[in-house]
């Protein structure tokens, strides 16, 4: 397909865009990964235990289960750009009250729990918008590099925002890293307000949002691979929340020395992360899926790490090459994704992968400490652990995962058409 030939519908070449995109995920992943630890410090200041950090990190993601499938077909219907401002003015507006009970002093449990689930709220919107918006932002030939310097950007970030959010609240009350994720929102989504949506052909009348909901679960389920691999990270995501938001911080209180050594590890992992990102700006695996899949096992090395548990210095050792493994998978799902999935059901579709992925972790934190209560904690971990080599090897008997590969960037694929003809059509030439 020629620009000549479809001058409206052809992705931008990462340009303006791409540019906003990532500028803003620098800005809200500098916050946002600082105030994850900083809200779980808040709850122990407060006088909580771990099932109380537990039920405020349920709910964070119970909303977030509740409305991505709304999020995903608004996001389909109206301007993403949109979507993602008015996601981040919510976000905005209750971290701020969040940090200002926190500073404030004596928050109660409730009180903690509604500002954490308005934010979840506001994250059910954005997400499917977001990545429908960084989709349709590159083309076919640039997709592979732009998302892995992407994720390098958003990953980065990552970095500097655990090892400032451990080094802050270990200085100072943890509300102030809540007041500094409420700026980061409020920057981001004046940047993303001026995003260009022009090149996004405008979507044909419909039959209503459940409508759409419901096109966008059959290009899902039409695609075997698709819906394996989310299945797969219904429990993986689980088993990583409950170890990581939940027993990360009470190890590291316990065992560890507090928050700064929590914050290295977590920013250990981010390091991994950008390690992985720029792996995969080099490195093409024709086996998408198969390449993405293998590099989910290590992910459950931190949970046994954790378990033990390990040194600082090994733990992020664990904590690190997990990164590196992720991002390896991350890339070569956007990747199939994007050549996968047509543009005007992309953030649909991504919402059934948000809404898959984190469906379990609401019920994950929230039975974390009743769980710790019954088996201990190190038994607990070590189930993590456990539950995320299970799925990930059986994910690997689905012939589609172990050989769906990547098209090359000048050819015409099936994904202009519905997963039923794609599936029959391009058999031959995605697997193999």
């Amino acid at each position: 397909m020629t620009v000549a030939s479809a001058p409206v519908s052809r992705p931008l070449r990462p340009g303006r865009n791409y540019r906003l995109l990532t500028a803003a995920a620098i800005i809200t992943g500098l916050g946002t990964h600082g105030a994850l630890i900083a809200a779980a410090f808040a709850v122990l200041k407060a006088g909580g235990d771990g099932g109380d950090v537990g039920l405020v990190a349920a709910a964070r993601t119970a909303p977030l289960v509740l409305f991505l499938l709304v999020g995903g077909a608004i996001a389909d219907r109206v301007p993403r750009h949109r979507v993602m401002v008015a996601a981040n003015t919510l976000n905005c507006l209750s971290q701020a009250a969040f940090a200002w009970l926190v500073l404030a002093g004596d928050p109660q449990l409730w009180q903690m729990m509604l500002l954490t689930a308005l934010c979840g709220t506001g994250q059910a919107f954005f997400n499917p918008a977001a990545e429908g918006m960084l989709m349709s932002s590159v083309d076919r030939e640039q997709a592979s590099r732009a998302f892995a310097l992407f994720r390098m950007a958003m990953q980065g970030a990552s970095i500097g925002g655990a090892a400032l959010g451990g080094a802050m609240i270990a200085a100072m009350d943890p509300g102030w890293v809540l007041a500094v994720d409420a700026a980061a929102f409020a920057v981001a989504g004046a940047l993303r307000a001026f995003l260009d949506v022009s090149h996004i052909p405008p979507r044909a009348p419909g039959g209503g949002l459940l409508a759409d909901m419901r096109d966008g679960w059959q290009e899902f389920v039409g695609r075997p691979w698709l819906w394996s691999i989310v299945a797969q990270f219904s429990v993986v995501v689980a088993a990583v929340g409950a170890a990581e938001s939940v027993y990360g911080p009470l190890v590291a209180r316990d065992e560890l020395g507090g928050a700064r050594p929590w914050g290295f590890a977590l920013a250990a992992f981010g390091a991994g992360t950008l390690g992985g990102a720029m792996l995969m700006t080099r490195w093409k695996p024709r086996r998408l899926l198969l390449a993405g899949t293998l590099c989910v096992f290590p992910l459950a090395l931190p949970a046994a790490g954790l378990a033990v548990p390990l040194p600082v210095g090994a733990l992020c050792l664990v904590m690190f090459v997990s990164g590196v493994a992720i991002e390896v998978f991350g890339v070569s799902w956007m990747t199939a994704m994007h050549q996968e999935i047509p543009e005007e059901k992309l953030s649909r579709v991504s919402a059934y992968d948000w809404f898959g992925s984190v469906a379990m972790m609401p019920l994950a934190t929230a039975l974390a400490g009743p769980v710790e209560s019954l088996v201990g904690r190190s038994a607990a971990l070590w189930g993590c652990a456990a539950l995320i080599v299970l799925v990930t090897g059986a994910v690997l008997f689905v012939p589609e995962v172990r050989g769906l590969t990547r098209t090359p960037a000048t050819t015409e694929v099936a994904k202009d058409r519905g997963p039923a003809s794609a599936d029959a059509e391009g058999a031959v030439g995605r697997l193999g």
